[in-house]
């Protein structure tokens, strides 16, 4: 049995991933910016297996908030083997492009509450000698694209600062996992247009399970990204700067 803490619990992705913690058991603490959204998926998991389903509500934007959750969260699951950040926003990039505000507030939420969270939580951990940060990132922080360089380049701040960490952290027996969905089919992109390479909530959630398991230290989801962003990465700059991504 796992004492999982789920930050942006209500997420869809965050909720397929739960779901599998609860079915085998697993100890799950929360978090979510929204108390009414989150005690019903509190209810369903505790109703699938989870040992224990604790909501707790907190604006992760709130950096002063952070600390009080995360005791919390210890003094509740008596201690944390896992934490899956899994919270994000996807900001306009048109609108962050014509107003430097917004452009900095989709800035904090993608890259420097998380940060700051995960600053916290790898500091507790290797304290105690142990423990799993996987925190969700995106394959749009592999290469700044003009359609959505705010968002992809918080991402890309993460990817960066969790390596850094992952290195600060080798044989402390504090894993991270930095894990770089491609496009999910999620309320947050449900004004996209769909396609082929869109994939489920479902799927994405189980990949991360596994790599969770594996302890990986990068995993993308679905597989295929990985190929994919290989490519698009090696595009000369000549070239890239043609297309319209």
């Amino acid at each position: 049995m796992n004492r999982i803490l789920i930050v942006g619990a209500t997420s869809a992705i965050a909720e397929a991933a739960a779901r599998r913690f609860a079915e085998r058991g697993d100890t799950l603490f929360l978090v979510a910016r929204s108390r009414d959204k989150l005690d019903p998926v509190a209810q369903d998991l505790s109703v699938r297996g989870a040992a224990r389903a604790t909501a707790y509500a907190m604006d992760a934007d709130d950096l002063a908030a952070h600390g009080a959750m995360l005791d919390a969260a210890e003094a509740d699951l008596g201690g944390i083997d896992t934490a899956f950040i899994a919270y994000g926003t996807l900001p306009d990039q048109t609108a962050c492009a014509a107003d430097p505000a917004a452009a900095v507030a989709a800035w904090h939420t993608n890259a420097v509450s998380v940060i700051a969270l995960v600053t916290d939580l790898a500091n507790r951990m290797q304290a105690h000698g142990a423990g799993l940060i996987a925190v969700i990132s995106s394959v749009a922080g592999d290469r700044g694209r003009a359609s959505n360089y705010v968002y992809g380049s918080a991402k890309a701040g993460v990817n960066t600062f969790l390596d850094g960490l992952r290195h600060r952290l080798h044989g402390s027996g504090v894993d991270v996992l930095t894990i770089r969905p491609g496009l999910v089919d999620t309320p947050m992109t449900a004004d996209l247009p769909k396609g082929p390479l869109f994939a489920s909530a479902d799927k994405v959630g189980g990949d991360i399970v596994a790599a969770i398991d594996k302890r990986r230290a990068v995993v993308y989801t679905p597989a295929f990204w990985r190929v994919i962003m290989t490519v698009i990465k090696a595009v000369p700059r000549t070239v890239f700067h043609r297309t319209k991504l």
